[in-house]
């Protein structure tokens, strides 16, 4: 949106620095029955931000739908379009990276993004090793020192190795990103999450239903946040194994996940067609939709009256990055800051301490500050006792210690939570696995329908539980902190 874009080629311009605007790249201009984003479109956004003051245009193919002969055309049409240098980023999901790159070369494209050959592949970049290769004896070769980049290609094969769990699971090219159009970095995360709510054997049907939500929602452009909005979606419906017709007809008694609901409130643009009408209002319940630029309703922030109260809240002084990370996404920091408390600042460890921890025997060297270093030794660890805790036994600069840690694997007995029956109308449950944040009521309170119940997280997708109708809070199962799991009974309620 066009719109959203202006505020900060402005600030960029005038403080100075290179505006590169970004047109996202989705759908097929090859296909003559995806007629919603077509080449004319590219190239009307193209001028549109030409004329806006960019500096350089930039193409985000963040799912690497560009097929190597839309590629072609794209670039051609738009070098004919504007005078701006071309920079085309995409990921290598389908396996067509180095061709799709080698087609866009030809037809002038300025920038591309790479990757170090141990780094790329699949949801990441092309290979700049590789295409440094292909084009050899081409018109324009890369620009680069091959012996170089192999040698940093091999120093980041070791590295990637620690972080094997976060792969995304992947083995070969997966040519299927061109029907579901799930973008390359969101592959992996949406695994995790699929994982952690109960899918993970289940991701095959997610990954269908990303390409329902997309169409329901309008065949929208998947990036960041837009994307994480399709993605809550498609869990939430294969969750509680929802289908477009059974949201359409049972959706004003649904609580969407936040995410969706605000996308559709308009609170972080308006996408290019605008939203499906019906599905707006199920999914908005009455609620008024934005069509401004959302940063046009925030309040100005004062950032010294913020840096002092973070100041007042940390207890300690703070920097200019804390301030903005703290402004802009104040739940995140302060999670962050209790972590770092309760830890400290754990950057100063390696990478394989910090992820899998330290093996019996070993010994590390931890440097907290430039010029003091300390030597920790791995000792041994007690048995487990009857509260679940264990004893760390270690060597601290050579002096012997211990500390009581809790072992989170040890199951111990938990009172199961009530379920709630889903044909009983006073019951609520929960709709996904996760935490309770807040509990907004009490036992006795009345509430209208639509009134906010509490609200539930599970893997930072937010959900707000409202009143089906006008009654009262017989009683409330969970408090603020409670764990629950995907049929938890969370509320009773009397209609008056």
């Amino acid at each position: 949106w066009i719109k959203g874009m202006e505020v900060a080629i402005d600030a960029a311009r005038q403080s100075g620095k290179i505006a590169e605007a970004t047109i996202c790249y989705t759908g097929d201009i090859l296909d003559d029955n995806r007629a919603k984003y077509t080449v004319s479109y590219y190239k009307e956004m193209a001028k549109e931000l030409e004329a806006a003051g960019a500096h350089i245009l930039a193409i985000k193919d963040m799912a690497g739908l560009l097929k190597p002969e839309a590629a072609y055309r794209l670039v051609s049409e738009l070098k004919d379009t504007v005078s701006l240098p071309i920079h085309l980023h995409t990921h290598d999901t389908s396996g067509n990276g180095i061709y799709l790159y080698a087609r866009a070369i030809d037809a002038g494209v300025d920038i591309v993004d790479t990757a170090l050959g141990t780094m790329a592949g699949l949801t990441s970049q092309p290979s700049a090793n590789s295409l440094t290769y292909a084009l050899k004896g081409a018109k324009r070769e890369i620009r680069t020192n091959i012996k170089e980049i192999e040698q940093l290609s091999n120093y980041w094969e070791d590295v990637r190795k620690y972080y094997q769990e976060f792969e995304s699971g992947m083995m070969s090219p997966h040519t299927e990103v061109y029907v579901h159009e799930m973008p390359g970095g969101q592959y992996s995360n949406l695994k995790q999450q699929a994982k952690a709510v109960g899918l993970g054997e289940r991701f095959e049907e997610v990954t269908a239903m990303y390409s329902v939500v997309n169409l329901m929602f309008g065949d929208v452009v998947k990036v960041t946040p837009s994307s994480k909005v399709v993605g809550d979606m498609a869990l939430f419906m294969v969750q509680n194994d929802l289908t477009e017709e059974t949201v359409l007809s049972r959706g004003l008694t649904i609580d969407f996940p936040d995410s969706v609901i605000e996308f559709f409130q308009g609170y972080i643009g308006q996408p290019y067609g605008g939203f499906p009408k019906e599905l707006q209002q199920v999914i908005l319940k009455g609620r008024v939709a934005i069509t401004v630029r959302p940063g046009e309703l925030l309040e100005p922030v004062n950032f010294d009256k913020l840096k002092e109260e973070l100041f007042h809240k940390l207890n300690r002084p703070v920097d200019s990055h804390e301030v903005l990370a703290y402004a802009l996404y104040p739940k995140v920091f302060d999670e962050y800051s209790v972590m770092e408390k309760k830890f400290g600042d754990v950057s100063v460890l390696d990478t394989p301490t910090f992820l899998y921890g330290m093996r019996l025997g070993e010994e590390i060297e931890v440097e907290i500050q430039k010029g003091k270093t300390l030597i920790i030794k791995m000792v041994s660890i007690s048995q487990p006792q009857s509260d679940g805790n264990r004893v760390i036994y270690f060597e601290l600069n050579g002096q012997p210690r211990e500390v009581i840690i809790q072992d989170m694997t040890i199951e111990s007995d938990v009172t199961q939570k009530p379920k709630g029956d889903v044909a009983n109308p006073n019951h609520i449950g929960a709709t996904m696995p996760g935490t309770v944040l807040k509990v907004a009521i009490a036992n006795g309170s009345r509430v209208k329908r639509g009134d906010h119940l509490l609200i539930t997280e599970a893997m930072k997708m937010e959900t707000t539980v409202q009143a089906p109708y006008n009654g009262v809070i017989k009683e409330i199962h969970v408090s603020t902190g409670s764990s629950i799991a995907t049929g938890d009974l969370l509320i009773e309620m009397e209609k008056e």
